[in-house]
């Protein structure tokens, strides 16, 4: 079978393109009976290092890359689309794989597909994840079409699948999962060296304590709920943890809140408690969440939360959001609080710099809840959802 992919989010560094670079190989290697026809923008294919018989990629000419056009306020040319839908046509593939619904194209009439929609949060909170009513607009009509031209819908989570039904209108039949996971490169093995190299670049002095946020600085994402909490707790302390902000900070392409955050830690009076480390390698990151008291992952909402399963395969326990899979996927590897409850967060926050021993029940817990999960099983799931379309 000839199968199509939409490879032009493997640029992008936010989760959708994680998801699209760990799972397509997966694919490729499971099924070498089929011929993978990978469609990509300039950008991607610069990036693309995925090189097997059965894999071949077709670069499409774009004006402006879609990781960078198809996100906040931003929009793509219908020309460069229409040039994806043509490629496509002229390859006439059996069947068409979209890893993400943010770089959709219109599809040739009739022919088979499955489109993934990672979540339902832009549905949910519009105006915390879309900044004007065009781009809103706009994201209906593109996510609209995307589903109306898919045989089946593929999401991250039976919570993501819940949403999509609850809030995209999509029936349940038409909905097939395929979870996320680590990547090979989270594992609990610190290596003490690279961990003091690491935390002298940041500026953190020896012995000191972290808290961790890994994402983006987005409104939904209450990054400034967390800054909030951290000055609760560091109030009258002889010895104050830190919080280490990791992610892009001037890259990014969603709607972002870097301004409300930076306005919370000068009214916090943390600056120096603060460390924004801009983007961070995985083989770096993994020291970091190691080494953490605990990742925080307050928001809104998320449709997986793979930041917290990231830093669970690493050995360090979780403060996450109830709205999300992570309660049931991490069970008793943290805590979970209501979406921006800053309250709920601080205790949180408390309960594991002070309790050593809870601490550590929940990082062994969370390390082999994380365990569970693993890429093959995702590309197992995506294959049969594609072979089913097809069919």
């Amino acid at each position: 079978m000839r199968i199509g992919v939409d490879a032009s989010c493997w640029a992008n560094g936010r989760g959708y393109g994680r998801y699209t670079r760990h799972l397509l190989p997966e694919m490729a290697r499971m099924a070498p009976e089929h011929e993978f026809v990978c469609f990509l923008d300039a950008r991607a294919r610069e990036q693309f290092d995925l090189a097997r018989n059965n894999v071949r990629p077709v670069v499409v000419s774009q004006s402006r890359s879609p990781t960078e056009a198809a996100a906040a306020d931003g929009n793509r040319s219908p020309v460069d689309m229409l040039r994806f839908t043509r490629a496509v046509w002229r390859e006439r593939p059996d069947v068409f794989f979209s890893p993400s619904v943010y770089t959709y194209f219109p599809l040739p009439p009739m022919l088979r597909s499955v489109v993934t929609v990672h979540d339902a949060i832009a549905e949910r909170f519009p105006e915390l994840t879309l900044p004007s009513k065009r781009a809103r607009m706009m994201w209906r009509l593109k996510v609209g079409l995307a589903v109306r031209q898919a045989r089946l819908v593929l999401t991250v989570s039976d919570f993501a699948s819940r949403d999509l039904t609850r809030y995209l209108g999509i029936a349940p039949k038409r909905i097939r999962v395929a979870t996320e996971a680590p990547a090979p490169a989270f594992h609990a093995e610190p290596d003490p060296a690279r961990l003091a190299e690491l935390t002298g670049k940041l500026g953190l002095p020896p012995g000191a304590r972290w808290f961790i946020y890994v994402g983006g600085f987005n409104p939904h994402k209450h990054v400034d709920t967390i800054v909030r909490a951290h000055a609760k707790i560091s109030r009258g302390v002889e010895t104050p943890s830190y919080v280490l902000l990791v992610g892009t900070i001037d890259a990014d392409v969603f709607h972002g809140s870097q301004g409300a955050i930076r306005r919370a830690i000068t009214e916090a009076g943390t600056g120096q408690l603060v460390k924004w480390t801009g983007f961070v390698p995985d083989e770096d990151l993994r020291h970091l969440y190691a080494a953490a008291v605990a990742l925080l992952l307050p928001s809104a909402c998320e449709g997986f939360g793979l930041p917290a399963v990231e830093a669970a395969a690493c050995g360090a326990p979780v403060i996450a959001t109830t709205e999300s899979p992570l309660p049931e996927l991490l069970q008793g590897g943290g805590i979970f609080i209501g979406p921006g409850d800053e309250d709920a967060l601080a205790r949180g926050m408390e309960l594991l710099l002070g309790d050593e021993a809870q601490r550590r029940t929940m990082a062994a817990r969370a390390l082999e809840r994380a365990g569970q999960l693993a890429w093959p099983r995702t590309a197992r799931a995506a294959l049969d959802a594609i072979q089913e379309a097809a069919a």
